[in-house]
């Protein structure tokens, strides 16, 4: 059952970063009582020059999600700047995605979340807490096509991105039926980007690894309501 009731708007939370760095951020969440989050392990796409100059070493990714109300995402986010160092080398991004429906036992166990003892005043990271200018375009592409994406992505203007193996499970007949192919084992690619930048960026891909090509992929985009580890200043 999808609820549609009036809540306080709810975020997915996502966090891409070192494993040892998601490892903190899972422990945060526990200490939210978060009742839900997953964790996925994927592969930084930065080139190597640039994994070199950002002395990031293991290219390596963690992909912590979880749900939240939208102010204690907020507040997750604050802290997950300052605990994790996000914008630093070696450290990554997270970011909030609007959620616009969702099971009513999800609803309901995230209403009943501690958050009251975490309570504090905003200060100087929440007031660039403002509606983002960015988005995540996601591609799923047969699996071994994530470089031709991020070829295609990098010469449209985007720096990298996130690889993260995966499975499609469907009907076999309708897939075929619009053309997706017939395999099951695809890589699935985040990429962050600015939203005047995305549709050039989205088209370049659909060129390359749309369902026309060998990739046989699938491109779209969400909409990113707060972002930290993109163009920070420092705070200190």
């Amino acid at each position: 059952m999808i609820s549609h009731e009036k809540h306080e708007p709810m975020r997915t939370l996502v966090v891409i970063t070192t494993p040892k760095l998601a490892d903190k951020a899972s422990d945060m969440f526990k200490d939210f009582k978060i009742p839900l989050q997953y964790e996925w392990y994927g592969v930084g796409t930065a080139p190597s020059e640039i994994i070199d100059i950002l002395g990031l070493g293991n290219p390596d990714r963690a992909v912590l999600l979880c749900f939240a109300k939208r102010t204690l995402a907020e507040e997750l986010l604050v802290k997950l700047k300052r605990r994790l160092k996000l914008g630093a080398a070696n450290s990554g991004i997270a970011f909030t995605i609007p959620i616009t429906g969702a099971n009513a036992l999800i609803v309901n166990m995230v209403e009943q979340t501690e958050e009251s003892k975490f309570k504090r005043k905003r200060e100087r990271d929440e007031k660039k807490m403002a509606d983002s200018k960015y988005s995540v375009i996601t591609v799923i592409v047969n699996q071994g096509y994530s470089e031709n994406v991020m070829e295609a992505a990098r010469a449209a203007g985007a720096h990298g991105g996130t690889v993260i193996p995966s499975r499609r499970i469907g009907n076999e007949q309708t897939i075929g039926f619009w053309g997706m192919g017939i395999q099951n084992e695809n890589d699935t690619v985040m990429i962050v980007v600015e939203n005047s930048h995305k549709l050039r960026i989205m088209q370049a891909i659909g060129e390359k690894c749309g369902l026309h090509s060998d990739a046989k992929g699938i491109v779209l985009s969400l909409p990113i309501d707060t972002v930290i580890g993109i163009d920070d200043e420092d705070d200190e």
